[in-house]
């Protein structure tokens, strides 16, 4: 019933397709009636929960599908090509796209241990595939009905905003995502942490020396760690961070050359041949065909 209710919610307070901005920091909601192919973008720390229609994630080569039956926990800044690609005014998209507070989800975290609570294993998506799926449970569905039933009112907002937040956090913690997030957000994650680093610096010079000694591990342990964590070796991880930032910079109306400078390119031509070499067509035959709505990857 729960879902339902989340449904109704967001279909009343979305008037097209896209994002839209709620009143609670870091809560989203989404609608498509149109099928979006694939496309580069980076999924931040967050959950992306469906309500009706399916989204598809491409990670390193492997695609997947989830939809009302599981939500999506992505604890690390993660390159992807997502998209919408079975959406229609028949069967549109609806869903809630929820940012992960680092300090918040590592405090609970601490809190649970602390206070002996057991963090499930669950039978959601193993930790190397970079992000993993949980099915909707009463906890995690009544947790996002609360939060999203805070609406537009500023003084409920201001007065319950976090509390609930971090019960939707409990649930998600308390769910089959739960080992899998507090991997990512526990204390001892340096590959987490290095993660977060990288995705702040993307136009700075970034060597897996650096990475590997701020990790306080040798280079081939950090390399594994790091290959466990993703699929992706650091410095494939760190092209695709940039790559995907860049070409969603261009979809938006950014310059090819003003995209390449931002992501830390300072060859041109390096650029465009590593642009086209990861999606088949030049940043500038990219700037011509893509138009992507707004955060709806």
């Amino acid at each position: 019933m729960s879902k339902q209710q989340i449904k109704q919610l967001i279909e009343s307070r979305i008037d097209e397709d896209g994002l839209t901005e709620t009143s609670i920091k870091g809560v989203k909601l989404f609608r498509a009636t149109a099928p979006i192919p694939c496309a580069p973008a980076v999924y931040e720390p967050s959950v992306i929960a469906i309500v009706s229609g399916a989204k598809e994630a491409v990670l390193d080569g492997e695609r997947y599908v989830y939809d009302d039956s599981r939500y999506l926990c992505c604890p690390m800044s993660m390159p992807v090509q997502a998209g919408t690609p079975a959406a229609s005014p028949d069967n549109p998209l609806y869903g809630v796209y929820v940012s992960l507070d680092q300090r918040v989800m590592t405090e609970l975290i601490i809190e649970m241990e602390r206070a002996g609570v057991s963090i499930s294993m669950g039978k959601g998506s193993p930790i190397s595939q970079g992000f993993s799926f949980a099915q909707w449970d009463a906890a995690f569905s009544d947790a996002l009905l609360r939060l999203l039933q805070l609406g537009k009112h500023q003084t409920d907002v201001a007065v319950l905003g976090e509390a609930r937040l971090r019960e939707l956090y409990y649930a998600i913690l308390k769910g089959e995502a739960g080992m899998f997030a507090s991997q990512a957000f526990g204390t001892g994650n340096a590959i987490a942490r290095s993660i977060a680093y990288m995705s702040l610096h993307l136009n700075e010079p970034i060597t897996i020396d650096e990475m590997a000694q701020r990790a306080g591990m040798s280079r081939a342990v950090f390399h594994r760690k790091f290959k466990q964590a993703t699929t992706m070796s650091p410095i494939q991880f760190v092209k695709s961070m940039r790559l995907n930032n860049a070409a969603m910079k261009i979809a938006g109306g950014m310059t090819v050359t003003e995209a390449a400078m931002e992501v830390g390119y300072l060859s041109a031509s390096q650029f465009s041949r590593e642009f086209k070499r990861m999606y088949g067509q030049s940043p500038r035959q990219w700037s011509d065909a893509q138009h992507l709505p707004s955060g709806m990857a």
